[in-house]
């Protein structure tokens, strides 16, 4: 693989046959791809914990509508630590805009604006994310893997997370459902 393919701002989507209990029929968003390595955000994994609830254990007034958003795993590293996908980019005090419109931020300071209405039109707040050594994803993506693709805001911010990968894959003209999860060789 052309180790200058840069994969941020791409979807890494799942192959049937990827068996890693981490990433099985996931769609990972990818923040940041350099010959350093990748590090990356799960998007269709929620846990079974809501924004409002997050709020609440960092003494933060939540508004109704948060109390049902969900927050996701994004991913096997750091589970504890908290990663917000957001549109637009805005100004936040540990944020690195991950294309024009699309910034992953690990500041308190876009909860508080969450919290209080002031935030970015559109988040996705998870718990962890994914990383690759240098040349580990490219190794991995050899190994037919992973699909990847240009990322698509609507599939991020608009899809309920259980058809996510499915219509990654389907943006790539890709339907997940015609091929086999067994791994064979000719």
């Amino acid at each position: 693989m052309n180790q200058s393919v840069d994969l941020t701002h791409h979807f890494l989507i799942a192959m049937p046959g990827l068996a890693d209990p981490n990433f099985v029929h996931s769609v990972t968003y990818i923040c940041e791809h350099s010959e350093h390595g990748a590090m990356g955000i799960v998007i269709n994994r929620p846990l079974d914990l809501s924004l409002g609830e997050v709020l609440q254990q960092l003494g933060l007034e939540s508004r109704p509508e948060l109390t049902a958003q969900p927050v996701f795993l994004g991913g096997p590293v750091e589970t504890s630590r908290g990663f917000v996908l957001h549109s637009p980019v805005g100004q936040w005090g540990a944020s690195i805009a991950v294309s024009e419109d699309i910034a992953v931020t690990t500041s308190r300071d876009i909860l508080q604006a969450l919290a209080a209405g002031r935030g970015p039109a559109r988040s996705l707040v998870a718990l962890g994310y994914a990383g690759w050594a240098a040349g580990q994803l490219e190794h991995e993506m050899a190994a037919n893997a992973w699909l990847s693709g240009p990322a698509d805001s609507r599939i991020l911010f608009d899809l309920p997370p259980a058809e996510r990968w499915r219509a990654a894959a389907q943006s790539l003209g890709v339907d997940l459902s015609l091929i086999s999860s067994d791994v064979g060789h000719a």
